[in-house]
Order: C-alpha cells, then structure tokens, then sequence
C-alpha cells in the first residue's frame, strides 16, 4: 500500500526557490556583518563584511603593519587595535580595487574602518574574503569608528546641559597608574609605516618605541594639559589620562614646560615649525587641532567631583599653576583649520577599545567645541 507524502511548507518554499535558481544562503550580501562572523561562515556564500583594516596578509599566521610589499591583500578586524591573526579576516584586493585599497599605495588606510563585498572562502589557507567586488570607506572622507549609542545621553543638548551630559558620559573609564602609560603610548602613537615607531606629537618625528626614558633625545610623557595647570602631577586620573598623554622628545618637552598654547614666538630646536616665547607654545600646524581637542576633552572630563582640580579653559597665557589653560579663541581656530584625521581617529578608538574605554568627544563630534565654547 502506498502512502501518499506531505510535504512540508518550508520544503516545498525550498524547492520552489531551487527551481527559481535562488540559493538559500546564511546571510544576505546587502546587510554588512562583522569580521567574527565571517570567519566562522566560511561556506562559499557572498558577503559584505565592515572592519578595521589592520595590515597586509603575507602568510597563514603572518600579517605586516609597514613596508607592504603590494597592493593585492589586506586584512581585517573588529578592533583597529587586534594583533592576534586568528581574528582577522584575510580580504583578497582584485585588480579593480588595488590603487585605492593596497596598502602599499595606501597606508594611510591602517587603522580605517571599512566594508567589503566578497566570497567567505579560504585565503591564504586563512579565513577569508575573496574575489571581492565592492569597497568603501576609508581614506580621508570616513567619519571614523561609530560609537554607536555612546553618546546618547548627549543627544539634543547644547551648551552647559551638553557639557554636563558629555562630562557625565567620558567619566567612565578605566584609569591607568603612570608606569602603564608607556605601553598604551607605544600602542596609540604607534606609526602606521612602522609598527616599532611612535610618533612624536609636537615634531613628529618618528622614533623607536624602545628608545622612551629620561636622556636626550630618548622621548618621554608629555602631559598636553600641563600638569602644574591644576597641580595634578602624575596622579592616577588627570596625571595618566592617555587621552592627553602623547610621546616627545625629552627636550621639545621642556621647551614646552607648563606652557599655554598661541600662536607666536621663536623656532624650537629639534622641533620643525615649533614656536615658543615667555609665555606660550605652539605645535606643529599638522597636530595643532589635534592639541585643542584634547585640551577640550580634559576640561570637560575634570570638572572637580573627583578630587581633582576643576579644569576650565579661559582667553589667557601665562596661567601658571591655575587650573587654566589657553588660549581659547587660539585653540577653537586651531580646531577648525586642522580636523581629525586618520590617525587621531584611530588613537580615539584604541583608548576607547583598549584602555580606558572612555571617548574624545570632541574627535568624534568636532560641531561641539562651537555649542560649549561658542
């Protein structure tokens, strides 16, 4: 006796969408998904993945952070700061996408979020992107990491109520004791054409990592708030805070001293496009925005709840050791005229992702210097 089959509904959708000549598949190509998703769907399907690009596939386990031998891979992560090659996504550069993606053409794009279309499948007997037909983002234009809902509390708010949200908000964070600075520095500065290098905030030279210390020519933690501006020192907290903390050669430092920042004054030695006078200091053109945001940050993450000295910004140099810095109309200009770029950007995300997990705002949202300090 033959029993007639019931077929289910979903078989039968099945079917149907074989007969049409459409694959069910895991995901959808139009809706991006992460690098750790895609290593663990490494099935053949086509899809579009968003991550960090963190250097150049060479080998299986190998991925180099400078001197890329060519334009035909790279590899991506979730964090802009993953060193571990198992979490990264290996994505093969067809010829179409090379002048704008190799790194060798290209390095600037280390550490810049983008998305790319391919085919989840093995590269470099790796977890990989291959063929890929579609990349955007970054290069100079990209907005930079997405804090997501990070800075909801902030929404809709200018002004003192922005202030406060922005201040309630970055107050968050794991803090740092002074001996741990030298590591994160060495990882937030590090040269993006050569990973043994920082680079050096007000000169910019690129140095040896290994070469941080106390002698001429080593370099050493320049506080961009200068610490005797509140009388905070090295304390954990304002004294640690990465987030103002960048490498200096040892005597552009105390060229620097406790310094307000403006325009002005005599070259500094060792320190090209540096000035100094009695009273204040400027940087490099190259960075100088990149000094205001985070002279921004530390007046509104310090605000005096927290032992600390209430650090406010005024229109003045030669603040000594009030807890104030200048020049403010001087910064605000600096802001505009020298945006974030690539670099500052990703600094931002690795403290954020790495360290203190506490943001700049003011890299991430520039508008907002203007509606606190307008």
């Amino acid at each position: 006796m033959l029993r007639s089959r019931v077929l289910r509904p979903t078989l039968i959708v099945s079917v149907v969408l074989a007969l049409l000549g459409f694959g069910i598949t895991p995901t959808s190509a139009a809706t991006p998904i992460s690098v750790s998703t895609a290593i663990g769907r490494q099935d053949g399907s086509t899809a579009t993945v968003t991550g960090y690009v963190v250097g150049q596939p060479t080998a299986t386990s190998t991925v180099v952070r400078s001197n890329f031998p060519n334009d035909y891979a790279l590899a991506l992560a979730d964090s802009a700061s993953q060193t571990g090659t198992s979490s990264m996504l290996y994505v093969q550069i067809t010829s179409a996408f090379r002048s704008s993606y190799g790194l060798q053409s290209n390095p600037g794009l280390l550490g810049q979020k983008i998305t790319v279309t391919g085919t989840l499948s093995a590269y470099f007997s790796h977890a990989g992107l291959k063929d890929t037909t579609a990349f955007s983002g970054g290069g100079s234009s990209d907005p930079g990491p997405d804090p997501g809902d990070y800075y909801a509390g902030a929404e809709g708010k200018t002004g003192a109520a922005l202030k406060a949200a922005l201040h309630t908000i970055i107050s968050d964070q794991t803090k740092l004791s002074y001996d741990q600075v030298w590591n994160a520095l060495k990882d937030t500065d590090q040269d993006p054409a050569n990973s043994n290098n920082v680079i050096l905030i007000y000169s910019g030279r690129s140095q040896s990592k290994s070469t941080n210390g106390g002698d001429p020519n080593d370099w050493n933690r320049e506080h961009v708030w200068a610490k005797s501006h509140g009388d905070f020192g090295t304390a954990t907290g304002p004294g640690t805070d990465i987030h103002h903390l960048r490498p200096e050669d040892v005597s552009v430092n105390a060229a620097r001293g406790n310094l307000d920042f403006d325009n002005g004054g005599s070259a500094v030695s060792e320190c090209s496009g540096c000035t100094v006078d009695g009273d204040s200091f400027a940087p490099r053109a190259a960075v100088r925005g990149d000094v205001a945001r985070m002279i921004f940050y530390m007046a509104v993450r310090y605000e005096g709840g927290d032992g600390f000295a209430n650090l406010e910004l005024n229109n003045s140099v030669g603040n000594g050791t009030a807890p104030y810095m200048g020049k403010l109309s001087v910064l605000k200009a600096w802001a505009a005229a020298d945006p974030p770029d690539a670099f500052e950007k990703r600094r931002n995300e690795v403290i954020y992702a790495t360290y203190q997990h506490n943001r700049n705002p003011f890299i991430d949202h520039p508008e907002w210097i203007s509606s606190i300090w307008p």
